[in-house]
């Protein structure tokens, strides 16, 4: 017996994607193969996917030899998923939730990678908690729009090159694969979207997570400033920059991440020494 068409589920379920979630699905099926296919070998271990609507991308998954957690917060999807888990015995969990309060880190088992058309409205933040905990995957293998695809890959000294840009590459390998027009979606969105690949960096410089944060913040949050100006309100603008070997004049599109690393090494000393004062 062989599944039905991904529009013919989408009729009968009544899955009108909803503008609220971010819905956007993915029915070529060349594409959703071709999705698999960049995910690498998906025969060990665990693969989740977030937000898998009727399942189109699932489907694909399962069809390369992925044992999937599927996250899928929306209940009118979850019949049309147990439809393709019943297909395959065994080999699909969905879990009925809101992948933002999930710790997809202890999902299945070891070696695990998430593959996913994140919904628009949720996929930064989804990421960012992915790039705390980047070392429990294998790899991360995501579409974005291609705005936000371009910030992720973008080089200090570009206009796109910000806080995303350096925490995303921070963490992990980050590499553009290829773009997806609007017509492969139903309905097709307003934007391009691009599929990224992370992979965990094992020569990652040493820095907190927050306090990297907290320095992209307010170094970005005024880009256009010099550095003495946009880091006052980290304190001692003048003794972070210079503890972090980075020049006072420059802006923070030109900083590189091991600077951004620096100074949130330099800060790590300037609130230890502050509590013991």
């Amino acid at each position: 017996m062989t599944l039905p068409p991904l529009k013919e589920v989408i009729a009968r379920h009544d899955l009108r994607a909803k503008k609220s979630l971010g819905q956007n699905f993915l029915l070529d099926l060349n594409l959703t193969a071709k999705i698999a296919r960049a995910a690498g070998d998906l025969s060990r271990g665990t693969t989740i996917e977030i937000g898998p609507g009727p399942g189109g991308l699932t489907r694909a998954l399962l069809e390369a030899g992925a044992q999937v957690i599927a996250i899928e917060k929306d209940a009118r999807c979850q019949d049309a998923l147990a439809e393709i888990a019943a297909h395959y015995p065994g080999r699909l969990e969905v879990i009925g939730g809101d992948a933002l309060a999930l710790d997809a880190a202890s999902l299945g088992e070891a070696p695990r990678r998430i593959v996913a058309n994140l919904p628009y409205n949720v996929a930064t933040p989804l990421l960012i908690g992915w790039l705390r905990r980047i070392d429990a995957f294998e790899s991360l293998t995501l579409m974005f729009q291609r705005e936000v695809a371009e910030r992720l890959t973008a080089s200090p000294g570009t206009h796109a090159y910000g806080r995303l840009s350096v925490i995303a590459q921070w963490r992990a390998q980050v590499k553009r694969l290829f773009d997806i027009a609007p017509r492969a979606f139903t309905p097709p969105p307003k934007v391009v979207s691009s599929v990224v690949q992370f992979r965990p960096r094992a020569d990652a410089p040493e820095a907190e997570f927050a306090l990297l944060e907290r320095v992209t913040a307010a170094a970005f949050g005024q880009r256009r400033k010099m550095l003495r100006a946009s880091l006052k309100s980290l304190g001692d603008a003048a003794g972070l920059l210079a503890e972090a070997g980075l020049e006072p004049t420059a802006r923070a599109e030109e900083i590189p991440i091991e600077g951004f690393c620096a100074l949130a090494r330099a800060l790590a000393g300037s609130l230890t020494r502050r509590a013991g004062d």
